[in-house]
C-alpha cells in the first residue's frame, strides 16, 4: 500500500494492498477500497462507502457525504461505486437517503469531469459521461453511455435513457428518451443522437427505425398512446426502437418533447 505521510486513514477502514493514498487525503472508518484504485491528494471519502477496483479519484474530491436532504435522520445510508471509473477534480458525491432507497450508486468506466455533483440516491450504469459542472439533482437514473454536458442541470426523479446525449447548460425537468439528443433551458429534443449512434457502430436500420419512431412520437400530432401503437405496428423487430418504446412507457415524470 502506498499511502503517503501526511494522509489519514482511519484504522478501520478497509483497503486493498495495492491502493494508493495521496498527500492529506482523509479516508474514513467505514470506507473500503478495492485493488488499484488510485486517491488523489485532499481528497476526502467518508460514510458507509465502497469503492471497486482500478478507479482514478483526482484531487479534492468530496464522496461519501450525508445527503443535502432535510428529510435525512443520519442513517448509515451508502454510496457504493463500481470499477474502472474515473472522478475529476472538486466532484461531490453523496450517500442515499433513508427514504430513497439508502443507496447512490455508481457502475463501471464512468468519466465524472471537474466539479460534477451527484447527489443523494441517483444511479449512474455503465461509460456515462458527465462534463464539467454538470448536476444532478436526487433520485436521478442514467443509464448506459449517456452523455451529459457541461453546466447541465438534472431535475430530481428524471431518467436519461441510455445513449441519450444532453446539451451543455440544459435544463432537464422531465425524462429524456433514449438514442435522443436534448439541449436548452428548459430542454427540448432535437431528435436521434444521430452523430453518437453512428460512432457508436449502430446498425443502420437501428439508426432509421429511431428517426421513424421519433417522427411519429414527437411530430406526428397524436396522442402518445395512439403514436407508440403505430410505431409498433410500422418498426418491428428493431431492438433499439422496442427499448425507446418500453422507456417512455415507464415514465413517471413525463417526457421531454
Amino acid at each position: 500500500m502506498d499511502i503517503h505521510a501526511t494522509a489519514i486513514v482511519d484504522p478501520k477502514a478497509e483497503l486493498a494492498d495495492d491502493v494508493v493514498i495521496g498527500p492529506y487525503a482523509v479516508i474514513g472508518p467505514h470506507v473500503r477500497i478495492g485493488s488499484g484504485t488510485s486517491i488523489g491528494a485532499h481528497t476526502v471519502i467518508d460514510g458507509w462507502t465502497e469503492i471497486g477496483a482500478h478507479n482514478r479519484i483526482s484531487s479534492f474530491v468530496s464522496i461519501g457525504f450525508p445527503p443535502q436532504d432535510l428529510k435525512y435522520k443520519g442513517g448509515p445510508t451508502r454510496l457504493i461505486i463500481g470499477n474502472g471509473n474515473t472522478i475529476r477534480e472538486y466532484a461531490t458525491i453523496h450517500r442515499g437517503t433513508e427514504h430513497g432507497g439508502g443507496v447512490t450508486r455508481i457502475g463501471d468506466h464512468n468519466l465524472i469531469m471537474a466539479y460534477v455533483h451527484v447527489a443523494h440516491d441517483c444511479i449512474l450504469h455503465n461509460r456515462v459521461i458527465m462534463a464539467n459542472a454538470a448536476m444532478l439533482a436526487g433520485h436521478v437514473v442514467i443509464e448506459d453511455d449517456a452523455v451529459i454536458g457541461g453546466l447541465a442541470a438534472i431535475h430530481q426523479f428524471t431518467r436519461i435513457g441510455t445513449h441519450a446525449y444532453i446539451g451543455a447548460k440544459a435544463g432537464i425537468k422531465k425524462d429524456i428518451p433514449p438514442y435522443m439528443l436534448a439541449t436548452g433551458y428548459p430542454a427540448k429534443l432535437y431528435g436521434p443522437n444521430l452523430v453518437g449512434l453512428k460512432r457508436k457502430g449502430f446498425s443502420t436500420e437501428a439508426i432509421q427505425g429511431l428517426k421513424k419512431a421519433y417522427r411519429v412520437i414527437f411530430r406526428s400530432g397524436q396522442t402518445l398512446s395512439e403514436a407508440l401503437q403505430e410505431v409498433r405496428r410500422e418498426v418491428r423487430d428493431v431492438a433499439e426502437v422496442e427499448n425507446l418504446v418500453r422507456f417512455i412507457e415507464g415514465t413517471q415524470r413525463g417526457i421531454t418533447r
